[in-house]
């Protein structure tokens, strides 16, 4: 993809909207569609990393309550011709075909490879990604199988939405605190993991999100790992101008 003089590609994370509820969390997704208002001027394509929900769970015709702030601003770029990508996160990793439908957001499950202006991206979450977390990865596999998934579809949505936000919400299976401490460039396990797919192919940015802190540290050569931080604390996000990827920090009201 070349992108066209004068725009951008705008890319972030962990929003986490609805935790701890969602009258918290309402200013968080005010400022974020703020954020979203600012970019459609030079976006030339969005990014989003997963965990834009804390919860998120697709029945045949339900969806959870609330968000249609950000929603609706994510239409309204959509509609704009501004093409928006959504890599799943752990806390929305049920996200079916809603938003692709409705809206027209293109819905991934897995990290993959994109080119801009020839420079090569590797681009996920990032959970279960990497050495390690082996629990976390056993609980991933319990997550995504299909026949468990139609099972959790027979409770009635009500009580559905209301356990997986307490269980999400609590990090009681998903992900605990420590997403958002940094354990040192040797010790980044998302560092590793872009270290040995950059073996397998070369790249020149690998960008992530999940830890829930903002990070700029070398892989191998030229190459290096971003990672998004997040929209809790930091509201942080990375923009590639067609030549650079810089992240970089918005600034509140």
């Amino acid at each position: 993809m070349q992108l066209p003089k004068g725009k951008k590609i705008y890319f972030a994370s962990d929003n986490h909207l609805g935790a701890p509820t969602a009258e918290e969390s309402a200013p968080r997704e005010r400022v974020f569609v703020a954020w979203l208002d600012h970019i459609k001027a030079d976006a030339g394509a969005l990014f989003l990393l997963g965990d834009l929900f804390d919860f998120w769970f697709e029945y045949k015709t339900v969806v959870p309550k609330g968000f249609v702030r950000v929603l609706g601003k994510l239409a309204e770029l959509a509609d704009a011709g501004i093409p928006i990508h959504f890599f799943v996160g752990n806390h929305d990793l049920w996200m079916l075909d809603y938003l692709e439908k409705e809206i027209g957001i293109k819905v991934y499950h897995q990290a993959r490879d994109f080119t801009f202006n020839n420079q090569h991206f590797f681009i996920g979450h990032g959970d279960g990604l990497g050495p390690g977390d082996k629990g976390y990865k056993r609980m991933k596999k319990i997550f995504t199988n299909r026949f468990l998934q139609w099972c959790f579809r027979w409770l009635h949505p009500d009580i559905g939405m209301r356990l997986g936000h307490y269980l999400s919400v609590k990090n009681k299976l998903i992900s605990g605190e420590e997403d958002a401490v940094f354990l040192g460039e040797k010790e980044e396990w998302l560092v590793q993991y872009a270290q040995r797919k950059y073996q397998e192919k070369a790249r020149d940015y690998f960008v992530f999100g999940h830890r829930h802190i903002p990070l700029d540290l070398p892989v191998e050569a030229k190459a290096r790992y971003i990672n998004l931080g997040d929209w809790i604390t930091h509201y942080t996000y990375a923009v590639f101008d067609g030549e650079t990827l810089e992240l970089t920090a918005w600034e509140r009201g």
